[in-house]
């Protein structure tokens, strides 16, 4: 059994509420960082964090948005997201504070770590990597990309990254992924990409959507162009990250 609950801290000058997930008894256990997309940290975010305890990882889903999601509000959030994905400084900050707190949960094996990141979540991650962040595995779902990554940016960083998006996603694309993939390559970083056929940006959320679906169909036309759930993309992406996390930052003592 796993323990989850909030955690109310100060980063951007805002009053973030996060959602700390850990597993039941005293540990070690390897530690995994959850970054949001730009619509805010929801139940779906919430609810990894909780499986990730389950499978016996201490999980942190940190917020950047103040407590708010903008469901249904893209020029909000945009107001929001775009500023800080244009202020490196800005993401480092309010990564490193929400790692700050996974990190100081008793139980936590500080040499075990690992990141899963959406959209402008999958931003920050990268910020924290590139930053010296030692993260053994991080799992990117159609993250946002540094417009001009370099190789030397990357020469020395650690860890395996998966990278997914949606082959119709118009924010990440696979040849965006492909072409930061060659960065991470010339630099030496272990790296792969999955591209999930028919899906858009979005589309492991069901609010994405007017309407979901349970089946392995692209969901109806988003309020949103290019953003849809596609339930068998979703359904594949997460088996993905948790192989991803399991081959790499295996579960357990080490």
């Amino acid at each position: 059994m796993s323990v989850g609950q909030d955690v109310t801290y100060t980063a951007d000058g805002m009053t973030m509420v996060g959602h700390l997930a850990r597993p039941d008894g005293d540990g070690p256990w390897p530690a995994v960082l959850i970054g949001h997309d730009g619509v805010g940290l929801d139940a779906y975010q919430r609810g990894r964090a909780d499986i990730l305890a389950d499978h016996g990882y201490a999980t942190f889903a940190m917020d950047f948005h103040g407590g708010r999601t903008y469901f249904g509000e893209p020029g909000p959030m945009l107001d929001r997201t775009m500023p800080l994905l244009d202020d490196p400084g800005r993401m480092l900050a309010i990564g490193r504070t929400a790692l700050d707190i996974l990190l100081a949960v008793p139980g936590v094996d500080h040499r075990r770590l690992a990141a899963l990141g959406f959209g402008a979540g999958g931003r920050i991650v990268l910020e924290l990597a590139s930053g010296g962040t030692p993260f053994a595995a991080a799992a990117l779902i159609h993250p946002a990309l540094p417009p001009a990554a370099s190789a030397r940016d990357w020469a020395g960083v650690p860890g395996a990254f998966l990278l997914c998006t949606g082959s119709e996603d118009p924010l990440c694309t696979p040849a965006q992924l492909l072409t930061f993939g060659t960065v991470l390559h010339e630099a030496g970083v272990d790296w792969r990409v999955e591209v999930f056929g028919g899906a858009q940006h979005a589309f492991w959320a069901v609010e994405a959507s007017a309407q979901g679906t349970a089946g392995d169909t692209p969901g109806p036309v988003s309020t949103v162009p290019g953003v849809g759930y596609h339930a068998g993309a979703a359904r594949r992406a997460w088996d993905a990250v948790l192989r991803h996390l399991h081959d790499e930052v295996p579960p357990g003592r080490p």
